[in-house]
């Protein structure tokens, strides 16, 4: 029999390991479990938010705006607190109802068409036509409203927006603005991260910036950048694809928008006319009687200014 002294029975061969040992691996088990979910978690937010094109708030300008800043906020409360959201409830119906465009200002240019000339329409501010064929070229002077969460619009259409929340968020529905007002500069950052990114997965310049027009605006094409533009996600499907149209919110936002002077801008009929894939999540503000207008003769805005400039 051996009898060597072992300083505590764990260190005889052959001895079980207690339990308090068993329960010190398994708690060191489900603290590394947990440590990986915590890591895929992350990592997969931050893969999301790099992907996702329509969350860029306002960034700075080389030719500054006017920053009217205000405690309102654009998401229905009608006071200085809560957040920028913006949608309702109901049933898709009227003509208005299913459009968008693509991305984070999407710009996927459709089929052959002779495209509207802005240069021969009016130059109301709220009917500047802003598309792949109509391009601006510096960023417009307007004034600014920021929202409390970052976002901002131009402050001739906040009202109608503040509006508009209160009756959406009365309707106990969680709508969310994802996207407003962008700079040129901003613009351009997407449309070159994007074009950076394809260009690592093999892409050759040329074909990269050619496939990133398909989901970002070029610079100087984004309605984004006239601060009337709107992306509106219901706060329970955040994703930026064609399941937004069956959203609580973009049922109440397709009826109702026009009401508050915002419509639809890209119906998924309309893209041969837009230049836009459909979106349905873009809002544009034209005003309370031109967006009736649209809205009850089913059609998009460039119709509506062919309309309108064809009557001299």
């Amino acid at each position: 029999m051996n009898d060597r002294n072992y300083r505590n029975e764990e260190e005889r061969p052959g001895a079980r390991v207690p339990r308090r040992g068993l329960l010190y691996m398994e708690k060191r088990f489900w603290l590394l479990i947990a440590a990986v979910i915590c890591i895929s978690a992350l990592l997969s937010w931050m893969v999301y938010m790099l992907l996702m094109p329509g969350d860029v708030a306002a960034g700075s300008s080389k030719n500054p705006e006017h920053l009217v800043v205000q405690s309102p906020d654009a998401a229905g409360n009608g006071n200085a607190s809560g957040n920028s959201a913006l949608t309702g409830d109901g049933s898709v119906s009227g003509n208005q109802n299913g459009g968008g465009n693509a991305g984070a200002a999407g710009s996927a240019q459709m089929g052959p068409r002779e495209h509207l000339d802005s240069s021969k329409c009016p130059t109301d501010w709220n009917l500047r036509l802003v598309n792949p064929w109509n391009s601006m070229s510096e960023n417009p002077d307007i004034e600014l409203t920021q929202l409390s969460n970052g976002h901002s619009v131009d402050q001739r259409c906040y009202p109608d927006l503040q509006e508009m929340m209160d009756d959406c968020r009365a309707e106990g529905l969680s709508p969310t603005i994802c996207s407003s007002y962008r700079t040129w500069e901003t613009q351009q950052s997407l449309f070159d991260a994007n074009v950076n990114k394809l260009v690592a997965q093999g892409y050759s310049k040329e074909d990269a910036q050619a496939e990133t027009a398909k989901a970002i605006a070029v610079p100087g094409t984004s309605e984004h950048q006239l601060g009337l533009a709107l992306d509106i996600v219901d706060v329970n499907n955040q994703n930026l694809n064609e399941t937004q149209e069956d959203t609580p919110v973009q049922k109440w936002l397709m009826k109702n928008s026009w009401k508050y002077g915002f419509i639809l801008r890209y119906p998924n009929d309309k893209s041969d006319i837009t230049g836009i894939i459909y979106e349905p999540w873009h809002y544009r503000y034209v005003g309370k009687d031109i967006a009736k207008e649209i809205y009850d003769a089913d059609i998009c805005l460039e119709e509506y200014l062919e309309r309108l400039c064809a009557k001299g």
